[in-house]
Parts: structure tokens; sequence; C-alpha cells
């Protein structure tokens, strides 16, 4: 017989995975793929300066978050790390959105405490850092 224990444990593991996998995918998706296109295509940077750095810095740093760091989260790849950068990202872009109220920042509030709960939770069991570096196998 399977203990209820057991099975959350189990469930949790499998959360940490599904939410790593969504949450990088539709990041990457929608907004990472046409960034890292932008660059490797040699296209002209449209972009703002949010942070006081220049347009181009700025694009840059969004399309190593929303394309390389999403990568990174769907494999649980230095996973807490990636995360880090996404939560900083969304936090960026939450206060550039902020004067345009609730209906602008809802997904952005999902996409920010989504990689927070991540930076926290870390990999978990189903993640190239568990495999890698994982002292305890």
């Amino acid at each position: 017989m399977i203990t209820l224990n057991k099975d959350w444990k189990a469930g949790k593991e499998f959360s940490i995975l599904i939410l790593r996998l969504v949450a990088g995918f539709v990041l990457l998706y929608g907004h990472g793929f046409g960034k890292l296109s932008t660059i490797f295509t040699g296209q002209e940077i449209k972009f703002f300066d949010p942070i006081g750095i220049g347009a181009n810095p700025s694009f840059y740093l969004a399309a190593f978050a929303e394309g390389i760091c999403a990568i990174l989260l769907m494999l649980g790849l230095f996973t807490r790390y990636a995360a880090i950068v996404l939560a900083i990202n969304f936090l960026v872009i939450f206060k550039v959105h902020f004067k345009d109220g609730y209906e602008a920042l809802e997904l952005i509030s999902l996409y920010l405490f989504t990689f927070i709960a991540i930076v926290f939770a870390g990999g978990g069991k189903y993640s190239l850092d568990n495999l890698l570096f994982n002292k305890k196998r």
C-alpha cells in the first residue's frame, strides 16, 4: 500500500517539473524566441531603456533572461540561478508596467512569483541539477 506521505512527495517533485517546463516554454515561445531571433538574424533592435543602461544592453539582458534562462529552467540546469535572473527581469517589467494597472500586471505577477517560487524550490528531483550535482546519489 502506498502511503499518503510518499504520494505527496512524488507529487511535489512532479509539480516542480511541470512548473519549470510550462513557465519556461511559455516564456521562451512568447518572448525569448523572438528576441534571440532578432539577435541572430542581425535585425535592428527596437527596445526601450528601463534601467538606464541603454536600449541595446537592455535588450540583450532581456533576451538572455527570456531565451537562455528559460531554456535552462526547462532543463533544470542551474535552475535557481536562472530563476533569479528571470525574477529580476520580471521585477523590471513590473516596474515598467506598474502605471498600466492591474490588467497589465496580472500575468507579469504570475511570472514573477512563479520564478520566485522556483528560486526557493530549486529544480527538483527531475532536473539536470539533481542528475549532475546531487551528491546524495
